[in-house]
């Protein structure tokens, strides 16, 4: 009789730790309930801080790059726009003047700039004379620059006469936006 509840003693034993070795089922999310606690990730202690990159300016200045890319800028951006000149004349028209005032404002804002007026004409004349032309118009728009208050030594001029045309058809359309002075940054001056 002391077997038989020996035995009945090591069987009620093994049935007790049944279940504890029993495999348990992965949780699902239907069993998570609404009281569920997650607590935050404790930060990194091991990371120095002199390690961490800089934040960085979301917008770069476009100004501060190379000179091709400024120019790149300006002209896309509509800034330091050319001026336009009559057939055969080197006077400022009244948009000529207007654009002028635009483009003083940018250079007197931006005066860490020189700048490179370019005379340019049309296809009609000879070499020279279209030369000697396309410098008056570079010598106009720097005139009228510096009695807009832009400093006379940060601009220089410049002329290709008919050597550099924006277009090349033979026709007034083309001509007209042939008869220009061009605005080039061509360095910068050092001061800020």
């Amino acid at each position: 009789m002391r077997l038989g509840r020996s035995r009945w003693i090591v069987a009620l034993a093994l049935i007790a730790l049944l279940p504890g070795c029993a495999k348990k089922k992965p949780q699902t999310t239907s069993d998570l309930g609404a009281n569920t606690v997650t607590t935050p990730a404790e930060p990194a202690t091991d990371v120095d801080p002199r390690d961490q990159a800089e934040p960085m300016d979301a917008t770069p200045d476009p100004l501060a790059g190379d000179i091709a890319a400024i120019n790149e800028y300006l002209a896309a951006n509509g800034l330091l726009g050319d001026v336009y000149f009559d057939f055969d004349r080197s006077d400022l028209r009244e948009d000529s003047r207007a654009r002028l005032a635009r483009n003083a404002e940018w250079l007197r804002a931006h005066p860490e700039f020189e700048v490179t007026l370019e005379g340019h004409c049309d296809e009609r004349g000879t070499n020279d004379y279209n030369l000697a032309l396309g410098q008056r118009r570079a010598a106009a728009a720097r005139e009228y620059l510096t009695s807009l208050g832009v400093a006379a030594s940060r601009l220089r001029t410049l002329s290709y006469g008919e050597e550099r045309p924006q277009c090349s058809s033979s026709d007034e359309s083309c001509w007209s936006r042939n008869r220009r002075a061009h605005f080039l940054v061509t360095g910068r001056t050092g001061a800020n």
